[in-house]
């Protein structure tokens, strides 16, 4: 079913097309400035720090925000945070977030907080139609660290750092990418359940038991001096999990002292082992692709590598047959 284009994603659009064309001529040196003055400022006015830490850090996540949304949870503390992991280029994979399973309003009653995470672009261009679009959306954080593969953990760290300083009185919080669907109604109601008291130190997603990868020729793989140990602690995968708010703040706090690594869901891993929190097992999140069927789909939380139009048509399936039973 062919997705309908709202009239803001065309504005946007215009705006990006208007961008690239102006920036072509110009190429300005800095495109972050303004951002950067405003999140100093409001991170000051917020005044808040990360106390009770008596040692120096080893691994100091010393990064100013570049975009910053510090105000998102002021007005009413949303019951679920959804931090996805993002790159610059992806603007229809978070449009089509945006217009499905992402819509903040899609549950009456429950606040949803949406949030794209992104580090710095070394083409300006981009960084400048990142910084317009947040302009427009109000739901992207961004902090001066480069964007890249390797920097995946800091884009995670961010998005806890951000939940405990801005958002620590959230129920729960989601980290996801932008290639993933999420089944809402499943998440939402069957495991997190907002009529029931909220679980604290919870962690959960599709677990993993396993050891490092030693064929430099692989993705993950992972130095024997960088992390020379055969196994690794139990760890969610990346693509999609979820943990109660205060988990945030614990693990953004034992970053500061875990020497880094660029797995991103292995780091996790190592500090929720530091911290005694044992991620529970759940089926319902695949980190694999799944074939679309109406009945499979009902059944889970997260599917992998979703593109942004098999998006709106499984939303708009799924949602337009709900009276439907399997």
């Amino acid at each position: 079913m062919a997705s309908k284009v709202s009239c803001l994603y065309v504005l946007t659009v215009v705006c990006w097309a208007s961008a690239l064309w102006y920036l072509s001529i110009t190429r300005p040196t800095s495109s972050y400035t303004g951002h950067r003055q405003l999140s100093s400022i409001s991170i000051a006015r917020k005044n808040v720090s990360f106390g009770n830490i008596r040692t120096r850090p080893i691994n100091p996540h010393s990064f100013d925000f570049l975009i910053n949304e510090p105000n998102k949870c002021e007005k009413s503390v949303p019951f679920l945070v959804i931090l996805i992991s993002t790159t610059h280029k992806e603007f229809d994979a978070r449009q089509a977030i945006r217009e499905t399973w992402g819509d903040e309003n899609n549950f009456k009653g429950i606040k949803i907080a949406t949030l794209f995470l992104l580090g710095k672009n070394t083409d300006p261009v981009l960084n400048q139609m990142v910084e317009q679009e947040s302009q427009i959306f109000h739901d992207i954080i961004v902090e001066d660290f480069i964007d890249s593969y390797h920097n995946l953990t800091l884009k995670t760290l961010m998005g806890m750092r951000w939940v405990a300083m801005f958002c620590s009185k959230a129920k729960y919080v989601m980290k996801t990418d932008s290639d993933i669907f999420v089944n809402m109604d499943n998440l939402i109601y069957k495991l997190l359940k907002p009529n029931t008291k909220p679980r604290r130190r919870y962690f959960t997603g599709y677990v993993i038991n396993g050891g490092p990868i030693r064929d430099v020729r692989s993705k993950w793989y992972m130095p024997r001096d960088l992390y020379p140990d055969s196994n690794y602690p139990p760890f969610c995968s990346g693509t999609g999990y979820i943990f109660s708010a205060d988990v945030a703040e614990l693990i953004y706090k034992t970053s500061l002292h875990t020497r880094l690594l660029h797995l991103e869901d292995v780091y996790v891993g190592l500090c929720l082992r530091k911290l005694g929190i044992h991620p529970f097992q759940n089926s319902g999140f695949n980190h694999w692709k799944m074939a679309y069927s109406l009945c499979r789909y009902r059944r889970v939380i997260t599917v992998h590598q979703i593109t942004p139009e098999e998006m709106h048509r499984i939303w708009n399936d799924m949602s337009s047959k709900k009276h439907l039973r399997c």
